[in-house]
C-alpha cells in the first residue's frame, strides 16, 4: 500500500511527500483505490469528529487536505489538522501567498530559457477528463526556468523507439505556478509546444506511448513549497528531492554542454 512520508508535523499542520500513483481526494471514480484523504482521515480521526463539525465543513469534506496534486505527480502536500488551520491555508492559496516550485522534464528545447505563460484554462467541453486553453477559462499563470538540456542516449532500448539519427532535446525545468488550476503546468507546457515527458493526456498519444515505455508516469514533481504557519505566523519552507524513479531516469539521460 502507498504511504506518504512525513516531512513535518505539529498540532496544526502535516506536510507530506506524496508518492506517484497515490490519488489525493476521494471521489466516485476512486472506489477501491487508496487516497491521501482517507489516509489523513485515519490519522486525524476526522470521521469520528464529523458529528461535531458544522454541516458542509470543507475541512471535513476534504479530510484536511488543503490543495491537490495529480495522481502521477509526486511531491509536497499540506494537510491541515484542524478547521482554523485549514481555512487559513486555503486563504493563503487563494491569495497566491503560497510559493510552489515543480521540477518537470519537457519535450524540446524551451526558448527563451526563462519566461511566463499567462493564459486561461478550463475543462474541455468535449472531453471532461482534460483541461485546455479556453478564452472563457479561469486565469492561470506559470513562470519557468530551464535548468539544463538533456537528450536520450542511443541505447538499445531507445533505438527501438526513436528514428535513426533522431536526437530530440528534453528540457529540465523549474516551474513556478502562481495560480493553482487543475493540470495547470501540464496544459501550459503543452500550450507552448513543450509537453511534459510521458504525459498521457497532453503529450499526444503516439509520443506519450513511446515515452511511457521508458518512464511509466509523467515527469513532474512538487519540489518546494513555502507558506506562513497558520497558528504561529512563522515562515515555513520545505523541499523534496526527486524520487528514485525520476532521479534514475534523469541520470540515464545525456546533458547538452552549453
Amino acid at each position: 500500500m502507498l504511504t506518504p512520508d512525513v516531512l513535518f508535523e505539529d498540532s496544526d499542520i502535516l506536510v507530506i511527500e506524496k508518492p506517484a500513483g497515490f490519488i489525493v481526494n476521494r471521489a466516485d471514480t476512486t472506489v477501491n483505490q487508496p487516497t491521501v484523504q482517507e489516509w489523513a482521515e485515519e490519522i486525524l480521526n476526522i470521521k469520528y469528529k464529523r458529528a461535531n463539525r458544522k454541516e458542509g465543513s470543507e475541512f471535513v469534506k476534504r479530510g484536511g487536505v488543503v490543495h491537490r496534486l495529480d495522481k502521477e505527480t509526486s511531491g509536497i502536500l499540506i494537510i491541515a489538522k484542524n478547521e482554523e488551520s485549514f481555512e487559513n491555508l486555503q486563504r493563503q492559496f487563494k491569495e497566491s501567498r503560497v510559493k510552489k516550485t515543480y521540477i518537470a522534464l519537457c519535450h524540446g528545447e524551451i526558448k527563451p530559457p526563462e519566461g511566463e505563460v499567462k493564459i486561461p484554462i478550463g475543462r474541455l467541453p468535449w472531453n471532461r477528463m482534460r483541461f485546455g486553453v479556453l478564452p472563457q477559462g479561469r486565469e492561470a499563470r506559470s513562470k519557468y526556468k530551464v535548468l539544463s538540456i538533456k537528450y536520450l542516449p542511443r541505447t538499445d532500448a531507445v533505438r527501438g523507439l526513436v528514428s535513426n539519427g533522431e536526437r530530440e532535446p528534453l528540457s529540465l525545468v523549474e516551474v513556478y505556478p502562481e495560480t493553482g488550476r487543475t493540470h495547470q503546468i501540464r496544459v501550459h507546457m503543452q500550450y507552448i509546444g513543450h509537453p511534459v515527458f510521458a504525459d498521457e493526456l497532453y503529450a499526444g498519444r503516439k509520443v506519450s506511448k513511446r515515452d511511457r515505455k521508458l518512464l511509466p508516469r509523467h515527469f513532474l514533481h512538487a519540489s518546494k513549497i513555502s507558506f506562513i504557519h497558520p497558528k504561529t505566523g512563522r515562515s515555513m519552507e520545505f523541499e523534496s528531492t526527486l524520487p528514485p524513479d525520476l532521479e534514475n531516469f534523469l541520470s540515464s539521460l545525456k546533458t547538452v554542454q552549453q
